[in-house]
């Protein structure tokens, strides 16, 4: 069984709460043996800080999510700025910009975002962004900020775009969208880019990959994610495990598994 690192869970999640302990361990069991936990709201960081405590493998970041605008206040990120200190987070996020969901207001998510790109700089940190339907403003945004390191998560852009993320030291990290037969340019964009570029996840709850359709997520599922890389892209399995895993190491500097 090969051990994976999955680079994005909101483990911490309310639908986790009635078998948190049990996801836990068939996550363990299935060789996820770390999860980089990414927060939504200021409101719901202290439950995310108590399950990354309480779970060996959890890693936190904390950020203000752009489908959370309506929760968000500025003094949030003064609040960010003293979490970052006190508790010292693997990242900085989840946090960028959404442009699919109606009525979020596009000016109010990008002083948000960058306001994180700031504090990331700041803190030395990585970021790890949400970009739906808004990669080309993500990239100039993060393009204000040299230096800034990160991850655009289940990403869902071009070929083009992945490269000016990568250009930019940004990295990508794929999850169940992938699995779905008719994610064409996803299935093929995977099999070109270099292993040093991407990470795995599965954004537990959400987005089920496509034998776990109608279902709610978990981490346990991510060496189906992990199946899919490796057949698309005719490689061993153990290689992109490894490259992954080494990469998400590397971003958020956490120990490998």
């Amino acid at each position: 069984m090969l051990a994976l690192i999955d680079s994005h869970s909101h483990f911490d999640d309310a639908r986790f709460d009635a078998d948190r302990d049990a996801a836990y361990q068939r996550a363990h069991t299935a060789g996820v043996k770390a999860q980089v936990l990414a927060a939504v709201s200021a409101r719901l960081w202290p439950q995310l800080k108590t399950v990354a405590v309480r779970y060996p493998g959890l890693y936190p970041s904390y950020g203000l999510h752009p489908a959370w605008l309506a929760e968000h206040r500025h003094e949030h990120l003064d609040v960010l700025a003293d979490w970052l200190i006190r508790e010292r987070p693997v990242a900085i996020g989840e946090c960028g910009l959404d442009y699919y969901l109606p009525n979020l207001d596009h000016n109010q998510q990008a002083e948000y975002f960058t306001g994180h790109l700031h504090l990331a700089r700041r803190h030395n940190l990585p970021v790890i962004i949400h970009a739906r339907h808004a990669v080309d403003d993500v990239i100039k945004q993060v393009r204000r900020y040299p230096g800034v390191r990160g991850v655009v998560h289940s990403f869902s852009g071009s070929a083009d775009q992945a490269r000016r993320l990568l250009d930019l030291g940004v990295l990508l990290s794929f999850s169940g969208p992938l699995t779905y037969p008719r994610a064409t340019r996803l299935r093929s964009l995977i099999q070109t880019l270099p292993l040093d570029g991407f990470m795995l996840e599965t954004d537990s709850p959400d987005q089920p990959l496509s034998s776990h359709r109608g279902e709610r997520n978990e981490p346990a599922y991510l060496p189906e994610v992990l199946a899919c890389v490796a057949e698309l892209r005719g490689a061993d399995p153990a290689e992109i495990a490894a490259a992954t895993n080494a990469n998400a190491c590397r971003l958020f500097g956490i120990p490998d598994v």
